[in-house]
């Protein structure tokens, strides 16, 4: 990938998008095309195509879409389906219209079904049924790669699909409607230490396992995978996450030790826990040459500082 080529990151001021930008930039690539949201509405179809038109990136980064956690699954199925499908149809078919080199989509490991054996290879997509709390939003990234996959074998065009776990890091969402469950850990227990709070109660049993990737270690997996492979050396996706695993308790308890919340965490064992495990089968990308680099005490750490330097932000 030439340092000089027009490289569109869709999504670029989300979690994902920012750290791709950054990692780019870090490469040398600075002829990086953004649009915000107000500029580019990427479920309006006229204006993506007339986008693409008329600026023909040679490489997408498809980071854009709807997320969040079983709080805004649960209560928006409708517009986590529906935005998501639109987004990544009309940037993939543009993509193919305007002849771009290469094309790299983030699915989500929320695709896999709810029972996958443990940990989840890439062979296990559509196998089973999924998690009813995000089952629509798993279905527009299921859409997603097989949009891709399907260009690829119909039109030969060479678009990756990655399935990076839950993440998270600087740019972080942590509205407490909306976010997922890391960073709205982050910011109950923040203010439950500022306000002098004795508990924090979290969502669940404590019991799930989750698997967490740093956001810029994503963005060095993606950059790693658009720069040296093309979409036939990985398959129809690949899976992204650093293949450990760690329970919800254990994850607010060392939120708590990193914020200096001396309070008690009190689990509300009415609100759902979702799915029991996540954690990703990684051994495909390691045989291609690439593991995370980033601790998960540290990347609390940076994750938590970043929280501190946004909160008048945050708090809008």
């Amino acid at each position: 990938m030439n340092p000089d080529s027009k490289i569109y990151v869709a999504g670029h001021q989300g979690l994902a998008g920012s750290a791709i930008t950054r990692r780019l930039m870090a490469e040398g690539c600075f002829n990086i095309i953004h649009r915000t949201h107000a500029e580019l509405d990427l479920i309006d179809q006229k204006a993506v195509k007339a986008f693409f038109e008329a600026e023909k990136p040679k490489y997408v980064y498809l980071a854009a879409g709807k997320v969040g956690g079983i709080l805004a699954n649960n209560t928006y199925p409708a517009e986590f389906i529906y935005q998501n499908l639109m987004m990544e149809g009309n940037v993939i078919h543009a993509a193919f219209e305007n002849q771009v080199r290469k094309l790299l989509f983030l699915g989500s490991s929320c695709i896999y079904p709810k029972h996958a054996p443990q940990p989840m290879k890439e062979e296990h997509l559509l196998t089973g049924t999924l998690e009813p709390t995000n089952e629509p939003y798993a279905i527009a990234k299921i859409t997603g790669i097989k949009m891709c996959s399907s260009y690829n074998r119909q039109y030969g065009t060479n678009f990756l699909c990655v399935l990076p776990t839950n993440l998270y890091g600087p740019g972080d969402n942590y509205g407490l409607q909306n976010s997922h469950v890391l960073p709205a850990l982050i910011r109950k227990i923040h203010e439950a230490k500022t306000q002098g709070a004795n508990e924090v109660v979290v969502w669940g049993t404590g019991s799930p396992k989750r698997e967490f990737l740093y956001s810029d270690d994503l963005a060095d997996a993606c950059v790693f995978l658009m720069g040296r492979f093309n979409a036939a050396d990985i398959g129809e996706f690949i899976n992204i996450g650093v293949g450990k695993e760690i329970t919800i308790r254990e994850v607010a308890e060392l939120i708590a030790d990193v914020v200096g919340f001396r309070g008690s965490l009190v689990f509300d064992t009415s609100k759902p826990d979702g799915t029991p495990r996540k954690l990703l089968d990684v051994s495909r990308l390691r045989a291609l040459g690439w593991q995370a680099k980033t601790g998960f005490r540290e990347g609390i750490a940076n994750a938590y500082a970043d929280f501190l330097q946004n909160i008048p932000r945050i708090a809008q």
